[in-house]
């Protein structure tokens, strides 16, 4: 009897929440499922894309009203052009013309190599005010572009689109990247949040490099 008091006392934290580890068939009798009405949510890849000496990526299927809200994730984006930066448009006739309004705001903290400089800072150079042009991803104060292209030097992260099939309500988008800067060695966590400000549905969006080409994967997630 101890032992089976002690195996579910590891099940509850110190706030007396049930882990979600505990409910198994075994350990509460006769549950084989959760009730229909909760909801759990989960994840759905719909499309995955790879640049290979691209100009861009443009994903102009699957953004629709069946979810909420999408995900897009980086993963070793690399630039054949030194000192620019990664960047995205919206649109709202499929691809067609990709040039939203976006108003966003954009920080960046960011830490030498050598351990000779690091700090946290606005960056009014990499924000839009009511402007159609690319936002972009990737930032640190230099107008000619941040991103490297050393070798071993890419760029990743994530960029989250809230409701962008509503025909009601502006389209907020939030954004993290991991950027190691050409520049004497930075490393850079780049933060992006802002709106399309549109009433449109915004059914496609497109990613590039400021100027040249890059290689990389990008994933679109749906989260129900």
């Amino acid at each position: 009897m101890g032992s089976i008091t002690r195996s579910f006392a590891n099940n509850i934290t110190t706030s007396g929440v049930l882990l979600p580890a505990s409910l198994t068939n075994n350990s509460i009798a006769n549950v084989t499922a959760y009730n229909a009405s909760v909801a759990t949510g989960s994840m759905v890849l719909i499309s995955s894309q790879t640049a290979s000496n691209s100009a861009s990526l443009s994903f102009t299927t699957g953004i629709s009203s069946t979810y909420k809200e999408y995900q897009f994730y980086f993963i070793d984006v690399h630039p054949r052009t030194n000192g620019v930066d990664f960047e995205f448009n919206l649109s709202t006739d499929s691809g067609s013309n990709y040039n939203v309004t976006k108003t966003s705001t954009f920080f960046y903290g960011y830490h030498q190599e050598s351990g000779a400089n690091s700090g946290l800072a606005y960056e009014p150079l990499d924000d839009l005010a009511q402007s159609t042009g690319y936002q972009t991803l990737t930032g640190n104060g230099d107008a000619s572009g941040s991103m490297s292209n050393d070798a071993d030097s890419v760029v990743s992260g994530s960029l989250t689109i809230f409701n962008p099939s509503s025909t009601t309500y502006v389209k907020h988008f939030i954004g993290c990247t991991t950027n190691p800067v050409y520049t004497a060695g930075y490393m850079t966590n780049g933060f992006i949040a802002g709106y399309g400000n549109t009433t449109s549905a915004v059914n496609a969006i497109q990613f590039r490099v400021s100027s040249g080409n890059f290689d990389g994967t990008i994933l679109m997630y749906g989260i129900v």
